[in-house]
């Protein structure tokens, strides 16, 4: 099924990434009031009047701009109008019509025929401010209606005249399920570039300076005839609840693409060593419960002989114990280094998180594992005797172990269960986790859900 592609144009600061949020009815983009905060063209999916579309959002635009990030987000511009059926051009009632305004009319009369362009004035949160509305009237589009995105004014008739102005098809695929991969690290780790040469193309802004993403992005990739989705993310910072609004925000839409992605990569620099910021998203990932890679980027940079890649894994390895399960791949996003068994491994781990053991063949291993070590009693319990296992679910595996005196069954004898099991039935880079429960049908004890990260 094919879906029509809106993209939202403007100056910066007229409330594109505002009214994004309220078009799709939920809140995606990051929004603040300093300019420059959207970068990078961010892509939602909505319906209205059961019609479902894409919405692109785009950066501030200078259509003049030659060099520096103006520029780049100037083609990410281009990029959106070359792909989509339908501009909505927004422009802000308090600040009135502006030179940049005109500018920008100017190269839109030059690039898009009337019918596929819609005028919205933004911040016309009352009647006052609606009569200011007219004064666009002189840019020369024949379609104009005055909106609030930040009180929802006028935006279903918005979305009216939007559903009116597009095809009964459009520019789109209806996007498919697939595999998630979130793209995660500190900033100007790569995350972006590495995200580009996945996809072929130049879809994120790419700069030496930190920072330069500013929210989650989600890009569809097909793959061996697949989709598989790529949200490439905002560098976590250290001391992120002390950041700037949108930069707080910024971070926490990071965070929170891993709850929602199938498998996390975590993009290190190979040049530098590990830091306690890796560290810091290495747990954060450990603690989604999510399958993991770890990409040392930037691989290329690095000199190296035959001992480099293994010393350096055993290095990574012992920094980052809270992703000791994760397969480690050394890349570049640059040369294109390795990337094509990023997909590959992200698949075949997926697929082996999946996997469900026969419940003998678990009871098995398990017996194995207690009669070459068996618990030790904890200071003040009685000893547990752990009688049996089962597989509770899977992506990630877990497991359900049934004892006598469960609350004795510690932490580190988890950890030791998990190691056994990883040995017997794989499960590479995917955590496994353990659920203990008293053997006589009581409630589970507190803490029932573990981790166990080897």
């Amino acid at each position: 099924m094919r879906l029509p592609v809106i993209a939202l144009v403007g100056r910066p600061n007229v409330g594109k990434s505002t009214l994004f949020n309220r078009l799709l009815g939920r809140r995606q983009a990051v929004v603040d009031s300093a300019p420059g905060v959207t970068r990078d063209r961010n892509a939602g999916l909505g319906d209205w009047a059961g019609r479902s579309f894409y919405l692109i959002d785009t950066g501030g635009w200078y259509p003049g701009a030659r060099e520096g990030m103006e520029a780049r987000i100037a083609e990410q511009v281009n990029l959106a109008l070359g792909e989509c059926d339908l501009v909505v051009f927004v422009v802000d009632a308090r600040d009135g019509l502006q030179a940049l305004d005109e500018e920008i009319s100017r190269e839109l009369h030059r690039l898009i025929p009337a019918e596929r362009l819609l005028v919205l004035v933004n911040k016309a949160d009352g009647e006052r401010w609606e009569m200011h509305a007219h004064e666009f009237q002189a840019l020369g589009w024949p379609r104009l209606l005055a909106v609030s995105a930040m009180e929802g004014r006028s935006i279903g008739e918005a979305l009216d005249a939007i559903m009116e102005g597009v095809p009964a098809g459009g520019s789109a695929q209806e996007p498919e399920e697939g595999m998630r991969m979130a793209i995660l690290g500190r900033p100007n780790v790569g995350k972006s570039s590495l995200t580009n040469r996945l996809l072929g193309e130049e879809r994120m802004i790419v700069d030496d300076r930190p920072g330069t993403t500013r929210d989650a992005i989600d890009v569809p990739l097909r793959w061996q005839g697949r989709t598989v989705w790529l949200i490439d993310t905002a560098g976590i910072r250290h001391h992120w609840d002390r950041l700037p609004t949108f930069e707080f925000y910024a971070s926490l839409r990071s965070v929170r693409a891993v709850e929602r992605c199938d498998i996390a990569l975590l993009v290190i620099d190979g040049s530098e060593p590990v830091t306690r910021q890796d560290q810091r998203v290495a747990a954060i990932i450990e603690e989604s419960g999510r399958c993991a890679l770890i990409l040392v980027n930037k691989w290329d940079l690095v000199v190296k002989d035959s001992l480099t890649a293994p010393h350096r894994e055993k290095e990574i390895r012992e920094q980052l114990r809270a992703l000791a399960y994760a397969p480690v791949l050394f890349v570049s996003a640059l040369t294109g280094q390795r990337l094509a068994r990023v997909l590959e491994t992200a698949a075949r781990v997926l697929e082996g998180s999946r996997a469900k053991v026969p419940t003998p063949e678990l009871n098995r291993v398990l017996a194995q594992a207690i009669e070459q070590s068996a618990p030790r009693v904890r200071h003040g319990r009685q000893r547990p005797r752990i009688l049996y296992a089962t597989q509770v679910r899977t992506g990630p595996p877990t497991f359900a172990i049934f004892a006598r005196h469960a609350d004795g069954v510690s932490d580190e004898y988890l950890r030791y269960l998990g190691r056994r099991f990883r040995d017997a039935f794989g499960f590479e880079g995917a955590p496994i986790l353990f659920r203990v429960r008293e053997a006589t049908g009581r409630t589970p004890r507190r803490g029932a859900a573990r981790k166990e990260p080897s």
